[in-house]
């Protein structure tokens, strides 16, 4: 078998953007943010920690999962990024319960001034999307966050 029929043969996968981000495996579950919590202080951190940056702790942490609102705590709206991205898009830094901040696009809203400021302070809620193909041809997931219900 050559090379190019063993990619081809490959079944297509969900692969996350980021590592802090879990995709089950079953179809039931939904995707969701997993991170750290240090045992010494309380502090909670996406994706793993070697050392903790409030009490200086080193290796002793809990993994946790992260629910599935937040609150918009701020966004920006970029008009130019690199090649091959869509924009206009909404940057924005949201709020989680457990006590940390994540840094996302906002969706489910136009990028329009008026619309927005009024949704800071509110609750807005995970949800994961294709954003593109991978050179093996897997899909992308990507976390982002709209408006609650």
């Amino acid at each position: 078998m050559t090379q190019a029929s063993e990619t081809e043969t490959k079944e297509k996968q969900q692969k996350p953007i980021v590592n802090y981000l879990k995709l089950p495996d079953s179809p039931d579950e939904k995707p969701y943010l997993w991170g750290s919590r240090c045992k010494a202080c309380g502090a909670a951190y996406l994706g793993p920690r070697l050392a903790c940056a409030r009490c200086f702790a080193v290796g002793d942490f809990d993994e946790i999962r992260f629910g599935d609102e937040g609150t918009l705590k701020t966004f920006t709206i970029v008009h130019q990024s690199a090649p091959g991205i869509e924009v206009p898009f909404i940057a924005a830094i949201v709020d989680l319960p457990e006590g940390t901040a994540v840094r996302c696009n906002l969706g489910g809203i136009e990028p329009d001034p008026e619309k927005l400021v009024p949704l800071l302070g509110k609750k807005v809620e995970m949800y994961t999307e294709k954003v593109r193909e991978d050179r093996e041809g897997n899909d992308v997931i990507a976390f982002k966050y709209r408006p609650a219900n």
